[in-house]
């Protein structure tokens, strides 16, 4: 089968197609046919900013082709999406069974990949943020596949005012068409009036803006993997706070809970009422331009990759 590997190299883009033997799933996992692979922000940046190879994780959907010993709640032939800790860019992927959900009857693969992780990371980050309905709401990378649904779940959560932070003025008749009230750019010496809730999905220099945005008693949450640094006398003087939110912390530790909130996340779609935007599919093969879309951070929407 053919595979995406990563090989360190000065432009951070060492991305090489290789033939490999199909992997057996162990213990508890299954072999996933891939159909949709997705692209993300933090693997991107893995690979650009670190000196050693990075293993292409993500999530993937498609067909269950084997499954291992120990598997009870799927079965060869089910349709599936998940998270993929070792080679997800590749024609067949290893997942382990609890990381996995079934893909209902009208959703595409496609579907799969730009709803479920990205969602249920704008969902989790959301929450994090003890919003009030009457809030309001700030959202940075609001074009992005999480920042996009993020924008959702504010109107959605009875947001007064929802503002779409973005890196270029070219992507704000986009994020307006998802619900935001108002768009600001990272440049802007302003962001323009104080809000409750500010969920951050680009970090680094944008969290000095960010705190700076906050109302008295606002509240920031920081979910991507761009570090930086905050401020504490900024938090001191509007009596705000930081708090970070990990997905794989939710899933690990309060699995009923990322079991209420994906179930939650396919009724929305199967009403209607949630469709994930998709920038572009991309052949496995072009991996390398896919994460250059990403970097340059031109999409609008979740970019996925077709094996």
């Amino acid at each position: 089968m053919r595979r995406v590997r990563h090989e360190p190299g000065g432009d951070g883009k060492g991305l090489v197609v290789e033939e490999v033997p199909v992997p057996e799933p162990g213990p508890g996992e299954v072999l996933v046919r891939c159909e949709a692979v997705g692209v993300t922000l933090p693997t991107v940046r893995k690979l650009r900013e670190g000196a050693g190879p990075v293993t292409l994780g993500g999530e993937v959907a498609g067909v269950v082709a084997a499954v291992g010993d120990g598997v009870t709640g799927f079965a060869v032939g089910d349709r599936v999406t998940g998270l993929c800790f070792s080679h997800a860019y590749a024609e067949l992927a290893v997942v382990h069974e609890k990381m996995a959900s079934l893909i209902p009857e009208r959703a595409t693969a496609v579907d799969a990949v730009a709803l479920v992780r990205s969602g249920l990371v704008a969902r989790g980050a959301f929450e994090a943020g003890r919003p009030r309905p009457g809030d309001a709401v700030l959202v940075t990378a609001a074009a992005g596949a999480v920042g996009t649904l993020a924008l959702r779940n504010a109107k959605a959560g009875g947001a007064s005012r929802v503002v779409a932070a973005v890196g270029s003025a070219d992507k704000a008749e986009f994020v307006r068409s998802l619900g935001a009230d108002e768009v600001v750019l990272y440049e802007d010496e302003s962001w323009g009036a104080p809000v409750d809730v500010v969920v951050d999905g680009v970090g680094g220099e944008l969290l000095g803006p960010a705190v700076r945005a906050l109302a008295p008693g606002g509240r920031l949450v920081a979910f991507s993997s761009g570090g930086g640094t905050v401020d504490a006398f900024e938090l001191l003087v509007r009596s705000a706070s930081v708090v970070g939110f990990q997905m794989a912390a939710v899933a690990r530790d309060r699995p009923e809970v990322y079991a209420r909130w994906r179930n939650e996340l396919w009724e929305f779609h199967r009403e209607g009422t949630l469709r994930p935007r998709v920038h572009a599919e991309i052949p496995l093969i072009e991996a390398a331009r896919a994460h250059e879309v990403i970097a340059s951070r031109r999409n609008l929407g979740k970019v996925v990759l077709r094996p």
